[in-house]
């Protein structure tokens, strides 16, 4: 990748990030929902933790993470937004006829999304610790190992999504039920353990079982690296295949509808 390339991504990242900086209100109720959502759950998910042998659970080790993670995976919109509004606003044609080429205009959305999912991850964690006494008895390291790849799925399904869909409604729709659907399936909303079970052998499919079971091994299991190698290394594979749906089906010249 040439210097003209990287400055013309640099470019399309330092808009998001102004854009960003000028109404983060979005990404601030994203990471201040789960912490709120977490102070009512946590007695359910101490019970439920308790009843599957965990031994002083608070509930926090189910909480944290399983908030943290279902509310990632709702900043898809976010980044299907990014790309919409240039339709919305009738800026995307311009960009087309400059020097960009498709695969630069994709590469330049993904780098504040995914700072950003990173740092939701880590404030989400770090307030679990000092609001609700999570403790994390294995590696910090390990945690940054699921927790970068899961960045990069996020930003990836809002990705494909966005190569798939044509108009802003159909992208919300989906990205919430995803949501949902990878929060419900993953563990993330309860215990592995307590799938029901139909859920179960469907669980390994999405991305948010893999993101949890790492957490677990580190969280409950005091795991380390060589414990998240197999749940980095699923998370990563899912980021290669929303990568190759989106470059698949991504076509600058396709119009976007910012309504239904």
């Amino acid at each position: 990748m040439g210097d003209g390339a990287l400055g013309r991504i640099a470019a399309l990242v330092r808009q998001d990030g102004r854009l960003l900086v000028r109404d983060p209100s979005p990404l601030i109720v994203r990471t201040v929902m789960p912490l709120l959502l977490m102070s009512f759950m946590q007695p359910l998910f101490r019970a439920a933790l308790r009843a599957d042998d965990v031994r002083g659970a608070t509930g926090a080790e189910q909480g944290v993470p399983g908030m943290a993670v279902m509310f990632l995976f709702f900043l898809v919109n976010i980044v299907g937004f990014a790309m919409f509004r240039e339709h919305g606003w009738h800026t995307w044609d311009r960009l087309r006829a400059g020097p960009a080429r498709p695969f630069e205009l994709v590469a330049g959305r993904l780098v504040v999304p995914l700072v950003v999912a990173v740092v939701q991850l880590a404030v989400v964690f770090a307030a679990g610790g000092l609001l609700f006494g999570l403790r994390v008895t294995g590696s910090y390291a390990a945690l940054v190992l699921v927790g970068v790849p899961l960045a990069l799925c996020v930003v990836m399904v809002g990705m494909a999504l966005v190569a798939l869909c044509r108009t802003i409604a159909q992208l919300s729709v989906f990205a919430n039920l995803l949501a949902l659907l990878f929060a419900g399936l993953g563990g993330a909303l309860t215990p592995r353990s307590a799938l029901p079970d139909w859920a179960r052998p469907l669980a390994p499919g999405v991305p948010s079982y893999w993101a949890m079971r790492g957490f677990s091994a580190v969280i409950l299991d005091g795991g380390g690296v060589g414990a998240v190698l197999l749940p980095a290394g699923v998370l990563c594979a899912f980021a290669a295949g929303l990568t190759a749906v989106t470059l698949f089906f991504f076509r600058a010249e396709h119009r976007k509808l910012s309504w239904s």
